[in-house]
């Protein structure tokens, strides 16, 4: 089974997009006075992982609807080539591609079902807001973050608006292009108790015949 993956680009202050869903700022040409590196870090090789590597391990996509609305707006032809793209919606998606299918159910649900359609493969995760609530299920096993030095000052934001706080493990920082940062990270997970339960009961006996709070 392959892995829960986002690979995304935000601004310095958070946001994936702007207010009107502009992401033009990710490539608009800088003044000369204002380059995106400059002393060690300028000189720094770009060691990053690129997209094409990244999506070569995608097996199938799930965004969120307003990811899909702006990747099929783009004046370009559909990205995401024959790989299966689930977009979360509880609206009709019309003139789609017939790789694309809508659904509409709790995010546990939708990773599962992309899972499915991935097979061995990764599932590439895309979106703010299913990436959140994706974090806070506990469902993404990994985060490739690239940080332009820019500050849009409103927008889309990346994790602003998460349900819970999430202790983050950092295990690569590289350099993208012309001098972005591109983060590499793990949501740490608080390890589960393995210990056997005692023959006869016991606390870890009692401890499993609790049900999870809220479900009782």
């Amino acid at each position: 089974m392959g892995r829960v993956r986002a690979y995304i680009a935000a601004s310095l202050d958070g946001f994936i997009a702007g207010p009107r869903d502009d992401i033009d700022w990710l490539e608009a040409p800088r003044p000369p006075w204002a380059p995106m590196a400059s002393g060690p870090w300028s000189e720094h090789p770009d060691d990053a992982v690129g997209y094409e590597t990244f999506i070569a391990d995608v097996g199938a996509i799930l965004m969120g609807r307003r990811t899909y609305d702006v990747a099929s707006g783009l004046d370009i032809d559909w990205p995401y080539g024959d790989l299966p793209v689930i977009v979360a919606t509880g609206r009709p998606v019309s003139d789609a591609p017939a790789t694309v299918r809508p659904a509409s159910a709790p995010i546990a649900n939708l990773v599962a079902e992309a899972k499915d359609a991935a097979g061995d493969q990764d599932v590439y995760i895309d979106g703010g807001s299913v990436i959140r609530q994706a974090l806070d299920e506990g469902l993404i096993d990994e985060l490739i973050v690239t940080l332009h030095p820019t500050v849009l000052g409103a927008g889309h934001p990346l994790f602003a608006g998460a349900e819970h706080r999430h202790h983050i493990t950092v295990t690569e920082v590289r350099r993208y292009g012309d001098g972005m940062v591109q983060l590499t990270l793990v949501p740490a997970r608080e390890p589960r108790d393995e210990s056997p339960v005692p023959e006869g009961g016991g606390p870890a006996a009692d401890a499993v015949a609790e049900p999870p709070l809220g479900l009782a």
